[in-house]
């Protein structure tokens, strides 16, 4: 077995008991540090769909501030979302929507900070998730044709596994 195979065979899945059964990960022997996550993903549309978006006069209203808010609520309820994520006292949630014409489409970036015991990759990539859909949800009378693509994480710091950064 390669080396790299070899090395991701041997991790452990946290989320699993020594049984196979789905658990909550006991977070209360770790140490309180800060943590931060960004996460990115894609709404590819028409040219003439972003040039609503852009315009800010979509009938639903302004798609791109909306869409910040809905990022900002989701990162905040992943918990309540996601079965076996912990509540977490995130201390900054940023969301950027930037238009893109060389898609076309719309661009969006959250980063999640907190001080705590476990770390906010999904608490980004759902505010990222959340805001794809909430894009979607606010030009689908214009173009039902979008795609959502590329959500992944781009950076997490702080924890023990440390840093990581995607390649490009």
């Amino acid at each position: 077995m390669p080396r790299r195979a070899k090395k991701l065979t041997q991790k452990k899945l946290t989320h699993l008991s020594a049984r196979g059964e789905a658990r909550m990960v006991d977070v209360s022997a770790k140490s309180v540090t800060e943590r931060e996550a960004i996460a990115e993903g894609r709404v590819i549309m028409q040219p003439r769909t972003l040039a609503i978006v852009r315009k800010g006069d979509a009938k639903k209203g302004d798609v791109l501030g909306t869409a910040r808010l809905a990022g900002i609520l989701a990162a905040k309820r992943t918990h309540e979302l996601i079965p076996l994520c912990h509540p977490l006292p995130i201390t900054q949630v940023e969301v950027e929507l930037t238009p893109d014409a060389t898609l076309p489409g719309v661009v969006i970036k959250a980063r999640v900070k907190v001080a705590g015991k476990t770390g906010v990759e999904m608490e980004a990539l759902t505010a990222v998730s959340v805001a794809c859909l909430t894009v979607y949800d606010m030009v689908k009378a214009v173009e039902r044709g979008m795609r959502i693509e590329g959500i992944r994480l781009i950076e997490k710091r702080g924890g023990h596994s440390g840093h990581y950064r995607a390649k490009e």
